[in-house]
């Protein structure tokens, strides 16, 4: 279970976060759209423990963030936009790298290369030099580590941006089995399509406000792109 509970971030005047109140539990996908600056990131960042929050919890399984971080994120799985891994590395040793940073105690070949071809990743390319990996296997290198640490919290930030459609509905599926598997997941994204395919809820955030949630089997593709233009829109109040 992730929770937050009037979560706020305050720099100044600026109000990048304000009282953000979600509960995801296992088996769950929260998609938060919303146009750059609306405070997604942040929201992520603080669910971290990267930032310290003005005001509010974040609770992981019942373990606050911020009172015991390191507790929180052994529990808790980061992908970014962009995947970092050693191009000089193999996707295999970079995977044995992150799971033995992550505390993963048995990292036999044998499971890295189950791990890798869960995620989507042949034995081919397993053993290939990162450098060569495009965007989405390096996603996929993501999701291994995933799989090996058994995580039960993905936080997701913009992690198809920039992908190709196909590369994008693999991601999404490896997505969905994470989901399967008891993940709760956390995704900001500027994808309403894929948003409304993988979600439970669907939550719109504009100015740091979460300004409406929804649950993604009420409404259409078409519907949710136009609830998003209209909030878009609209006077914040």
């Amino acid at each position: 279970m992730l929770q937050t509970i009037s979560l706020s971030k305050q720099y100044g005047s600026h109000q990048a976060l304000a009282g953000l109140s979600v509960q995801i539990a296992p088996g769950e996908v929260f998609c938060m759209l919303g146009a750059n600056g609306a405070g997604k990131t942040t929201s992520i960042k603080l669910m971290l423990g990267l930032l310290t929050p003005s005001a509010g919890q974040v609770l992981v399984h019942g373990v606050d963030v911020h009172r015991d971080p390191l507790a929180a994120r052994r529990q808790m799985l980061y992908l970014p936009e962009q995947i970092a891994l050693y191009g000089e590395m193999s996707g295999l040793e970079n995977l044995d790298y992150f799971a033995g940073l992550a505390g993963v105690g048995d990292r036999r070949p044998s499971l890295l290369l189950e791990w890798l071809h869960e995620a989507g990743i042949p034995e081919d390319a397993a053993h290939r030099r990162a450098a060569t990996y495009s965007k989405g296997m390096r996603q996929k290198v993501a999701i291994a580590l995933a799989i090996a640490r058994s995580a039960r919290v993905l936080l997701l930030d913009e992690p198809t941006s920039g992908l190709d459609p196909q590369a994008s509905a693999e991601f999404h599926a490896l997505l969905l089995r994470q989901r399967d598997a008891g993940a709760a997941i956390y995704m900001a994204t500027h994808d309403l399509f894929r948003a409304r395919e993988v979600a439970t809820t669907i939550g719109l955030m504009r100015g740091g406000h979460l300004v409406r949630t929804l649950k993604a089997t009420d409404v259409s593709a078409l519907e949710l792109e136009r609830l998003y233009l209209d909030e878009m829109r609209a006077p914040l109040m």
